[in-house]
């Protein structure tokens, strides 16, 4: 359809046409035109285990220890090395998403601390001795985030098949048995991978969005195929932005969220026609929890159409609870002292929903398996902040500030 260096040209000049994936998908829905199309810009935003970040922190002057032993960040334990710094007073360090402190607070929470400029207490060991200080990102000469795996092109939906519930981290209680709900991840029609599962624009070295920053592809991730292909990234934690990133507390321990978006260019037929994939087109397949079985399938529009979008909320309902349930098991902490809602951490996940005694906080989160309808009673994916994400993307490719 047109040559790349001409997609180039018209954001340069000011004359690209950049949709988002969502905005592309209505024209689609309404027979709109869709030649004119330069670029279509494509998020996900969920909990994705296999994120890290490696620090360089200091912590106190040159001389005062040979190498850590050991070094933990707000309480949550880190690698020290590979590099020993020897007698520098300075460490080198990887801390994984998923490494935790306590049930309430792990890697994916201190990721957010950091970025939101929280001063963070760090405790290193060494030959017998404690070493503290009190750090905030601006203070690390070197701090970048990496995946592992991210941005899966399939997430499966989780049931549990047995009688008993199962503590897992894809459940923020433990997941029901008998098959009686399901959770699901998975941003569907909009995920970068959904639209470009040949990976044409998201190869070794090519641009990517990581929590709001501009970053790069490293190639494939762990666990990839070419049937369920994920990607490797990585990004400069100093340029992210907190809203995209954070920890999310599941049945198992705290869980980390990371963003990725992408901008992909229409150059040819091939690109437009994986552009076009809808929510009732991607399959998502449906796992016995407790033997990672496969236990059938269903589609993506069962998970996204018509569901909510944000969680409504009714004061008039609320029973008073000594404790209150939905806001002690909130993933994300998002609802306040005063039953509220604080919408812009709010994960739309769907536990204050299922665990309110009074029904004060309503959404539908629709179900899957059509034969047995089994509820859907957990999203793990924001499709809301993805399509933030999305918006974001477009924007900085019109201002010049990410390039495809």
């Amino acid at each position: 359809m047109r040559r790349i260096e001409e997609i180039r040209s018209n954001l340069a000049n000011g004359t690209a046409i950049v949709l988002t994936a969502s905005e592309f998908k209505k024209r689609i829905a309404k027979d709109d035109t869709i030649s004119d199309v330069d670029v279509v810009t494509c998020g996900t935003c969920g909990v994705m285990s296999g994120t890290y970040a490696v620090l360089s922190v200091p912590v106190v002057k040159p001389g005062a220890f040979l190498r850590a032993d050991t070094v933990s960040l707000q309480g949550v334990p880190a690698i020290p090395g590979p590099c020993p710094n020897e007698r520098l007073g300075l460490v080198d360090l990887i801390v994984f998403g998923t490494a935790n402190a306590n049930d309430r607070f792990g890697g994916g929470h201190l990721f957010h601390d950091l970025i939101t400029g929280k001063e963070i207490h760090v405790k290193v060991t060494s030959a017998g001795k404690n070493y503290e200080a009190d750090v905030t990102l601006s203070d690390l000469p070197f701090a970048r985030l990496f995946t592992t795996r991210s941005c899966y092109k399939n997430y499966s939906a989780f049931i549990n098949r047995g009688s008993e519930p199962e503590k897992t981290i894809f459940s923020t209680l433990p997941l029901a048995g008998n098959a009686t709900e399901a959770t699901v991840s998975g941003c569907g029609e909009i995920n970068p991978l959904e639209n470009d599962p040949k990976l044409r624009f998201l190869s070794p070295g090519d641009p990517v969005i990581v929590n709001g920053a501009v970053g790069r592809v490293i190639g494939t991730g762990t666990r990839s195929s070419p049937e369920k292909p994920n990607i490797s990234v990585h990004a400069d934690l100093k340029e992210m932005d907190a809203m995209f990133c954070g920890g999310f507390n599941t049945a198992a321990g705290p869980e980390c969220i990371t963003s990725i978006g992408t901008a992909i260019p229409v150059v040819n037929r091939d690109v437009l026609t994986s552009l076009c994939v809808r929510d009732y087109d991607i399959v998502l397949p449906v796992v016995d929890i407790s033997n990672r079985q496969p236990a059938g399938n269903d589609l993506y529009d069962r998970v996204w159409t018509g569901t909510a979008t944000r969680i409504q909320y009714h004061p008039e309902r609320c029973l008073n609870c000594s404790q209150c349930t939905a806001r002690t098991l909130c993933p994300v902490d998002a609802i306040k002292e005063d039953g509220t809602i604080n919408q812009v951490q709010c994960f739309v996940c769907g536990t204050c929903v299922k665990t309110c005694k009074g029904s004060v906080y309503e959404g539908n989160f629709g179900s899957i398996m059509k034969e047995s309808e089994i509820p859907i009673i957990l999203r793990q994916s924001d499709r809301r902040k993805a399509e933030i994400l999305c918006r974001r993307v477009r924007d900085m490719l019109k201002r010049g500030e990410f390039q495809i």
